[in-house]
């Protein structure tokens, strides 16, 4: 009994969250609230309900007289959440405890109470929101793509898309089978036909159009071309309802005949580059068809305007994928149709491509790709083909291909960040000694006054080298000249430390404080009083 106790003093200590509350319940508690509780900790990943405890910290024991015999709630949470909660009676010197040990749910089965699934929202309790439960129910969602759709045979195939899907595949993997083997033992071991019979991996691969429109309307990719934003019809509309690898060059043809150059010229620096990067239009397509949700009616939109193209894919992020972590996580919707695509060479790896399509961005000096506009039911992805910094490509032209082709997608994010006067975001800053290391950037300061920039290279490089010096900042001893000077003049009523980041603003506070004390040691200033009363004068 006192390794129980010493546990509540334990959770007693801890603040409240999802997993954990505190009631009175002093001369009882509410049932129907009780497994309002239960559903929303078994919903969020399990947690305790604690009664006979103040909620607030200090927390002291009060006992509570709810629930007798506890047997009875038991049975009643049971009866109405289907599921077992465990419950410990805890008899305290200062009462008696209830604790309600409240597991997770099971993998894909959200727990409802009279019909509501419930969450906690701060300090209150909330019907789930539609985006959790979405989440909760895509869990154990087997991939629809490696599912056999009965209605299609393999003379529902199309014979010059199961030709193209074998080539690619002998491209990209050398195996002289994929060129000898029949064209159902090909499609067989790839994993498109199980048992002869057709998943929808193939129907959508290479699926003929007639099959497609029949069991699969919705596989189909919508062009439109609008040459301005305005409503109204756009200047052209096509619809590429067949196997996707009897569409995908003609897709980007269609694209690419809109795609003027942008000639950039600096002095004797001259460059051409495509409004759309083929390579990243190409990834974001790859993305489109391999994460949709096939199980929603839409189709794919691809919306060209003169310097952007948008591509709407029905469907949101796939659970666990979030546009803030879309570079670092992984998880294909459809995940044959994705293993498909990547042995085929069409991507170098399975979810490669939204790197590739930033690092593209960043290298032609655009802006990143953008999933402003995705919700719970649609991935809006925009990728901009305007040149916002030829300067800044003129400066990764400098650093060479060759060891450009070395930096990962973190290095290129670092330099962007950079290139906007940003924040290094935290999750990258172990790729930051291997940047100093190439000379392409520098760190200023040490400790918490660190910060980097991009290196005097590229300042030089783009004319900007009295930019490099204000960002640099003056060395040590010409800032100290600096507020010395400053303490002098205003010696008669003396310094505040505001007015000493009004003298150097582009240095920390205790890059600022580090200088003071120098010229306290060297006798040189004095300073009375104590923190925000403290003012410096001249010796």
């Amino acid at each position: 009994m006192s390794v129980m106790l010493d546990q509540l003093k334990e959770l007693m200590d801890s603040r409240e969250d999802e997993h954990l509350e505190f009631k009175e319940g002093k001369n009882g508690y509410d049932f129907h609230e009780l497994a309002r509780y239960c559903s929303a900790f078994a919903n969020e990943g399990g947690g305790k309900l604690i009664l006979g405890v103040t909620n607030k910290i200090p927390r002291r024991v009060v006992g509570s007289n709810a629930f007798k015999p506890v047997e009875k709630a038991v049975q009643g949470l049971l009866q109405a959440l289907h599921m077992k909660v465990l419950a410990v009676e805890l008899p305290h010197p200062d009462g008696r405890v209830l604790i309600f040990d409240v597991p997770s749910r099971p993998p894909g089965l959200p727990i409802s109470y009279k019909g509501t699934n419930w969450m906690r929202s701060g300090e209150s309790l909330v019907p789930m929101s539609n985006d959790m439960l979405r989440k909760i129910f895509e869990e154990t969602v087997t991939d629809f793509s490696a599912e056999i759709c009965k209605a299609v045979t393999v003379d529902n195939l199309n014979p010059s898309a199961i030709a193209a899907l074998r080539e690619a595949w002998y491209r990209k993997t050398g195996q002289k089978t994929a060129r000898e083997v029949p064209d159902l033992q090909f499609l067989e071991d790839a994993g498109l036909l199980i048992d002869h019979e057709v998943t929808y991996a193939a129907l959508v691969l290479v699926g003929s159009r007639r099959a497609l429109t029949r069991h699969l309307s919705q596989a189909e990719i919508v062009f439109e071309y609008r040459s301005s934003d305005a409503s109204g019809a756009p200047q052209e509309r096509l619809d590429f309802r067949d196997a996707f690898f009897q569409i995908y060059d003609e897709l980007w043809k269609v694209i690419n005949l809109r795609n003027d150059v942008q000639h950039l010229h600096d002095g004797l620096f001259l460059r051409d580059i495509r409004t759309f990067n083929e390579r990243a239009v190409r990834e974001a397509l790859l993305n489109a068809v391999s994460h949709r949700d096939y199980r929603l009616a839409g189709s794919i939109f691809v919306k060209q305007y003169p310097r952007r193209i948008e591509i709407v894919s029905p469907g949101g992020m796939p659970p666990g994928i979030t546009p803030e972590n879309i570079l670092w996580r992984q998880h294909p919707r459809n995940r044959l149709i994705a293993e498909v695509l990547a042995r085929c060479g069409f991507v170098e790896r399975s979810g490669q491509g939204v790197n590739l399509m930033y690092e593209e961005s960043v290298k032609e000096g655009k802006v990143a790709p953008d999933f402003t506009g995705t919700d719970d039911f649609q991935v809006f992805l925009t990728l901009s083909g305007l040149i916002k910094d030829p300067r800044f490509v003129k400066f990764l032209d400098r650093i060479g291909q060759e060891k450009l082709s070395r930096f990962a997608t973190g290095d290129f994010l670092i330099l962007d960040a950079l290139n906007r006067d940003k924040k290094v975001p935290a999750e990258l800053k172990d790729r930051i000694t291997y940047l100093i290391e190439q000379e392409v950037v520098e760190r200023l300061g040490k400790g918490r006054g660190t910060k980097y920039i991009l290196s005097r290279k590229y300042y030089e490089f783009v004319g900007k080298s009295g930019a490099y010096t204000r960002k640099k900042g003056l060395d040590r001893e010409t800032n100290k000249t600096l507020l010395l000077q400053h303490i002098k003049e205003f010696k008669k009523h003396g310094t505040q430390f505001a007015e000493f980041r009004q003298v150097l603003p582009s240095i920390s506070k205790d890059q600022i404080k580090s200088l003071l004390r120098d010229l306290v040691a060297e006798d040189k200033i004095r300073c009375e009083g104590k923190t925000r009363s403290a003012r410096w004068y001249p010796r």
